[in-house]
């Protein structure tokens, strides 16, 4: 594994921080990156939100989450670094002035901002920061998605927080940015002289991207019941991996470099209408089904009252540019599906011409998995001969590159990964405002077309692949969806 290298010492407030996000994601992250040395001694973690408790009720409930694996002598020195605070998120509290004089005198220091909290929220917690004086020239915002719920909440959100915070200090995150596979599609397409000259129409048939859950709204259905999978998932992780496997090469992997090439892709990216929406356009949602053996009720079962928002959805997207045009780019995600994976899978021409005998067996094009999870790895579909006597036997085979069996030693997973980029100002691997606005103006025109051209919601079984009329928009192209696993 690369040498960890420590990062400077930085002061981080954590806002909602007795949410489940705070504590099974942002807390752990932090405590192994302790324990693995990258930060430093002199950093601390101030804990805020509106329930009251005292510091050592915080550090047990936030200890369920980080003990385990490991020693509790490195969780006693981390708890030292960690204060919590009740607080009010639009500034009328006391817990203010508590972070006020924690965070005073160390002005030149780097200081973080967390916010663990629903988007409606971001700008009043962001005002508060200004009218406290908390805002420094070393300070940085980190945002979760989703920003807003479409275009127009996506910029005032943006707008109240860039009333506090310059452009160059807010961090977007999309935890899926930080995954080890993510980061290497950049180091695929643009290392090696192999890929990047057929990266394009001509060389590339079609690409598929697949985000599957196992599980089902639980307990996020109400905030899943106003969201739905577009909302939820497309509009933020399946565009963000479309950018990365159809952006041209950046000038560097400098931040905006690489989010100005992204943003490239996406405002070329073709708007669907109306009338595109049925050859263009699936919807689904999960009814009761099998999930590893086990029965699971249906989504409105588990919400509790009837509903229309889609937990699938399956897009056929085009991107109007010279190296895409005439390449489909299909999306797929959806919940209480057969099994957990997320994966891109570029789909290669055949060869021109084939010089190979009939029987010795059908010569497939190449195709490129990547696997973000659930084991991540890269893998490459190419055609060989079959060994031993008896004359040509073609065989279809991977090159495969597990992470696993490649690299023995853990690896920092994407939150872990994504607060040390925090912390040392690297923005490639966050979304800059313009991104997300054009981001959200593509996914609108998706909502509009389902809207005005009356697009129904197919139903599914929960533990299947999604509605039969998913697999009906790749047939339609005389193409169909691949399984990284049976490539």
């Amino acid at each position: 594994m690369a040498e960890l290298v420590p990062v400077e010492a930085f002061d981080m407030v954590i806002f909602g921080a007795t949410g489940d996000l705070a504590r099974r994601k942002i807390l752990p992250a932090l405590f192994h990156r302790w324990c693995d040395g990258q930060i430093p001694e002199n950093s601390r973690i101030i804990a805020a939100a509106r329930e009251d408790m005292s510091t050592a009720e915080y550090l047990v409930r936030a200890s369920e989450f980080v003990n385990g694996d490991k020693k509790d002598k490195a969780w006693a020195a981390f708890s030292k670094r960690v204060t919590y605070t009740a607080i009010d998120a639009h500034g009328e509290s006391g817990g203010w002035q508590v972070i006020r004089d924690a965070l005073k005198g160390d002005e030149a220091k780097i200081r973080l901002f967390y916010l663990a909290l629903p988007p409606s929220v971001y700008g009043p917690v962001c005002a508060a920061i200004g009218k406290h004086a908390l805002n420094t020239p070393a300070s940085r915002i980190v945002l979760e998605k989703p920003i807003g719920h479409d275009f127009h909440s996506a910029r005032h959100i943006n707008e109240a927080v860039g009333a506090v915070f310059d452009e160059a200090s807010i961090f977007r995150i999309d935890h899926y940015l930080g995954k080890e596979t993510v980061q290497n599609l950049l180091v695929l397409r643009f290392a090696n002289m192999l890929l990047e000259p057929v990266w394009n129409a001509g060389g590339i048939d079609h690409v598929q991207i697949t985000v599957a859950e196992t599980l089902g709204a639980g307990e996020r259905a109400d905030y899943y019941d106003r969201a739905g999978a577009l909302r939820d998932m497309v509009q933020n992780h399946l565009l963000q991996l479309l950018c990365l496997v159809a952006m041209e090469p950046p000038l560097s992997l400098e931040g905006d470099a690489v989010r100005t090439e992204k943003l490239k892709v996406l405002r070329a990216l073709r708007l669907i209408r109306a009338e595109d929406a049925g050859k263009c356009l699936v919807r689904g949602q999960y009814g009761a089904g099998m999930i590893d053996g086990s029965p699971v009720p249906g989504y409105t079962d588990e919400l509790g009252q009837p509903s229309k928002t889609e937990t699938f959805t399956a897009i056929r997207a085009s991107i109007d540019n010279w190296r895409w045009a005439g390449v489909p780019f299909y999306l797929r995600t959806g919940k209480r599906m057969a099994k957990r994976r997320s994966e891109i899978i570029v789909q290669f021409k055949p060869v021109p011409h084939d010089i190979i005998r009939a029987d010795a067996g059908v010569l497939q094009p190449n195709r490129l998995v990547i696997r973000l999870q659930p084991d991540e790895g890269v893998k490459l579909m190419m055609m060989t001969k079959d060994p031993g006597p008896g004359g040509m036997r073609l065989r279809y085979v991977p090159l495969n590159l597990s992470y696993a069996d490649a690299f023995e030693a853990d690896y920092p997973d994407a939150y872990e990964r994504l607060l040390m980029a925090v912390v040392r100002g690297n923005l490639a691997l966050f979304m800059r405002r313009d991104e997300v606005e054009a981001a959200w103006r593509w996914t609108d025109a998706v909502i509009r077309a389902w809207t005005e051209g009356a697009s129904p919601v197919h139903s599914y079984a929960a533990g299947t692949d999604g509605p039969s009329q998913g697999a009906l928009l790749l047939s339609r192209d005389e193409r169909e969806w691949f399984d990284g696993d049976h490539a």
